[in-house]
């Protein structure tokens, strides 16, 4: 697809993925006719025919089978094997956020005892919940830089590696890891790769690539229209999924059936969002560049972006969140003025639906080693389903206040 600034940015993945929302996961239709979309099921207690047939839960509850509510209904698994299906794994389970989705998940592949490997750039309540949480139960907790190669990580593991933690790219530095490289040292290891694919979904295919766990925010894309907390962990693995689903179980974890009907509903349209929102980030992304304002934008599609070679390999897509660094010379005082008097861009800490934001990002991180954490004023901008235009006369505005301070 060509781009306003004469680029290129290959989106035909969002097409493909369009037919796929549109059609699955839906009611079969019986003789009589249905509705095209599938109704709420709410409830808690199941009932059974006979006692052998609610004797035979054990069995029922790694199916996607109806058990007892806390465990699941018909329009959680209907929206799990949707995930499932785009994230390219075989089950999937459906929790209450996206931070839960991260903690859970953590949590069903690692015990007392065991060493977790995060990328020193990850998503700071992920970095919380393993120095605040899990440390408690005796599992210690080490910082690789991100962008780490081979060597440099080896020395990073230990003998109890269990887990390797991936967030690609990062959620505020938007550094594009060697996934390849480490599935393949996280299994010489023993160790499982956990990858949260958030910025990601649909653009880049978890198992073709060696992760073992995916883990998605459907607060983000998903549902699209910022009115849903949701998570999800999807897995290709039988063996990782009977791990997973009895977490899941022994931890009581369910989610509302009206938020996963309300993310069905919104995934329908996810493709085509993405789509725009992609392109037109990109462009903005390409324009921010020219800017004398801007020190660097930090968007996975341009070369500068670290990590772009692994971006350009593995993803056949962009989303519509990015990173801004501005000059050495400009204040966060200033920066903050700017994002203050922005017409289109509201001030939000979440992304992916379908208006636009702005977050500042300089300081966000505790530290990071090699991942070039930005000095400088920087903020983040999630880029929704308004013109091109309008976003970039409201930014041009913005970097032309900058000169008046």
């Amino acid at each position: 697809m060509t781009q306003k600034n004469g680029k290129k940015l290959d989106n035909t993945g969002w097409s493909r993925l369009s037919t796929l929302l549109t059609h699955s996961a839906r009611p079969k239709p019986p003789s009589e006719g249905v509705f095209v979309n599938g109704p709420v099921t709410r409830g808690s207690t199941v009932l059974f025919p006979t006692v052998k047939d609610l004797n035979s839960n054990d069995e029922k509850r790694y199916n996607h089978e109806l058990t007892y509510g806390a465990m699941g209904n018909d329009t959680q698994f209907s929206l799990e094997a949707l995930i499932a299906a785009i994230e390219g794994g075989q089950h999937a389970q459906i929790v209450g956020s996206g931070l839960l989705a991260c903690t859970f998940a953590l949590q069903a592949f690692l015990k007392s005892g065991d060493h977790l490997l995060l990328p020193d750039s990850v998503y700071g309540p992920t970095r919380r919940f393993a120095l605040k949480t899990l440390s408690r139960f005796g599992i210690e907790t080490s910082f690789y830089p991100p962008l780490a190669g081979e060597e440099e990580l080896k020395s990073f593991l230990k003998p109890n590696s269990a887990v390797i933690f991936v967030e690609s790219p990062g959620s505020h530095t938007f550094e594009v890891q060697d996934i390849k490289m480490i599935a393949r040292l996280a299994h010489e290891n023993g160790a499982k790769l956990l990858l949260d694919n958030s910025w990601g979904i649909g653009a880049f295919q978890p198992f073709e690539h060696g992760v073992d766990v995916s883990i998605q925010a459907l607060t983000k894309y998903p549902s699209g229209h910022s009115d849903v907390v949701l998570g999800a962990v999807t897995v290709a693995d039988k063996a990782d999924w009977k791990c997973l689903r009895d977490e899941a179980i022994y931890m009581g974890l369910c989610a509302s059936s009206d938020d996963c009907w309300l993310t069905l509903r919104g995934l329908r349209t996810m493709a085509l969002r993405l789509e725009k929102q992609s392109e037109t980030a990109y462009d903005l992304a390409v324009w921010l560049k020219s800017r004398p304002e801007i020190s660097m934008v930090r968007h996975p599609a341009l070369p500068e972006c670290p990590g772009h070679e692994f971006w350009k390999r593995d993803f056949h897509g962009a989303s519509g969140v990015f990173g801004v660094e501005l000059q050495s010379d400009v204040s966060l005082s200033a920066m903050e003025n700017m994002l203050n008097n922005l017409h289109y861009f509201g001030i939000g800490a979440s992304w992916g639906g379908y208006e636009s934001l702005v977050l500042p990002t300089q300081g966000s991180i505790t530290r990071c080693y090699k991942s070039g954490v930005p000095q400088n004023a920087a903020f983040r901008l999630q880029i929704g389903l308004e013109s091109y235009e309008e976003l970039r006369q409201d930014l041009e505005r913005g970097l032309e206040s900058l000169k008046t301070k």
